[in-house]
């Protein structure tokens, strides 16, 4: 392990709820939760004064509505995130060739690959100053943790949240650990925790003092000696550059279950068409195209199917995840669908029409794992209906009063708030939902909020 801490993990705060006050000046310093709105939605992320009421991610938003009834709950804007997130990496690949984005939102970066750092001190400055610059660039605050080691590093940036810069000493690293709880290292999660505690384990301390071979008989030999060997904070993993995706998927969860074979079989081909523009999207093509169904009794069914080469080509993939439902027996209802596509390349099989309708070019289906997670977190979104569907936080754009996002909906009416990143909160407005004057429009940046906001930070 490295002599000075010139591993750095950023994690942005709360991130998508930050970026949402930042867009919306109407909800700054107030409650706000990013998940799925239907009746299994979930929550994605709380702003801080949400937490304040317990409010958690991965909590059903159901659960969050009864504890922070006053909060604005908004849908996901993952194409939003995602030009914030690309932000914020460029400036971490300003220090470093080796950086390890982790999420949109969380990365790791080795300071000494790039020369940016070498020592405590200049470790030190550097993260102070990208601190300053991704408040400069987005209008939004991170957490810096600086450490000699990947497992350190992201320890100090939980203890630095939020907006703040932790250094963990190289040399005082297990006595940092050893008061910390168990489900502090990596790969301890509820059962894990629970088994060592009932064999009366329940510090980082004391599984460096139940030793190597009592941590193997409780938990087998390859979590035993990871564990142990963590516990005496030693940890070897690089840095390691960007990883290209395994797999692009995208998949819906239904606020009522599903029974028509039909309407199923146009789900399908809606999310295969959803699949296909985010594979473009990333430039990508792909040779194995993966089906999930999750069924009324929450069993979980995945079929792949393997074409001769890569394809982008939407009748392609349409036809064969028609092929893979084809497969599976819907019977009872259906309560999440989902289309991925795997073995990505950055090209495109040419033979196309033979794949689209020679079926004896594809491999059979077959039983498939659960795909690798998605380029970005699933959006759960409500089945395709008649006219305009408005979505809590979505953008939208009226031809006489300009830009705003949608506050809420229903009974035929939707509630706008027109207001941008660099205006005063602004005023609400309630229209018919199919008003002409009214269209969905894409995110406004927040660049001149940001320089705003800094200008008026360095003034003060």
């Amino acid at each position: 392990m490295r002599t000075a801490p010139t591993i750095l993990h950023l994690d942005m705060d709360a991130f998508y709820a930050s970026a949402e006050q930042a867009a919306k000046p109407s909800l700054r310093g107030k409650a706000v939760i990013v998940g799925g709105l239907g009746p299994r939605g979930v929550v994605a992320t709380a702003s801080y004064e949400a937490r304040v009421f317990g409010v958690h991610s991965a909590m059903p938003m159901a659960q969050a509505r009864r504890l922070a009834p006053n909060a604005a709950c908004l849908t996901p804007r993952f194409g939003f995130y995602r030009g914030i997130s690309e932000q914020v990496m460029a400036l971490l690949r300003a220090l470093s060739p080796l950086v390890e984005p982790l999420s949109l939102d969380e990365a790791f970066v080795d300071l000494e690959a790039g020369g940016a750092a070498r020592d405590e001190e200049s470790a030190r400055l550097v993260g102070v100053a990208l601190r300053a610059d991704i408040r400069s660039v987005t209008g939004l605050t991170g957490s810096v943790g600086l450490a000699a080691s990947k497992m350190l590093a992201k320890i100090a940036s939980e203890q630095a949240k939020p907006d703040g810069l932790v250094l963990i000493r190289p040399g005082t690293e297990r006595a940092l650990l050893a008061p910390l709880t168990v489900r502090t290292l990596p790969g301890v999660g509820p059962a894990t925790g629970d088994h060592l505690r009932r064999a009366g384990i329940t510090t980082v301390g004391e599984i460096a003092e139940a030793g190597e071979d009592e941590l193997v008989r409780l938990l087998g030999k390859a979590h035993g000696q990871a564990l142990y060997t963590m516990a005496l904070a030693r940890d070897e993993r690089p840095v390691v550059a960007e990883r290209g995706a395994k797999s692009v998927s995208v998949e819906d969860t239904y606020d009522i279950d599903i029974h028509d074979r039909v309407r199923v079989g146009t789900e399908v081909q809606r999310l295969a068409d959803r699949c296909v523009r985010r594979l473009r999207d990333a430039g990508l093509s792909g040779r194995t195209i993966v089906l999930k169904v999750r069924r009324y009794d929450f069993s979980t069914l995945t079929r792949s199917e393997t074409l001769r080469g890569p394809t982008d080509d939407p009748s392609v993939v349409r036809e064969a995840a028609a092929r893979l439902l084809d497969s599976v027996d819907t019977t009872g209802g259906v309560r999440l669908l989902g289309v991925g596509v795997t073995g990505l390349a950055d090209y495109t099989q040419e033979d196309l029409f033979a794949q689209a309708h020679l079926a004896a070019g594809a491999a059979p289906a077959e039983e498939h794992p659960e795909p690798d997670a998605a380029v970005e977190p699933v959006r759960e979104e409500p089945p395709a209906a008649a006219g305009p569907v408005w979505r809590a936080g979505q953008d939208v754009r009226h031809t006489d009063y300009g830009p705003g996002w949608v506050q809420g909906s229903g009974l035929g009416r939707v509630t706008i708030r027109f207001e941008t990143p660099d205006s005063e909160p602004g005023r609400v407005r309630t229209f018919r939902v199919d008003d002409p004057g009214l269209a969905a429009a894409d995110p406004l940046p927040l660049v001149a909020a940001a320089e705003e906001r800094s200008a008026a930070g360095s003034g003060g």
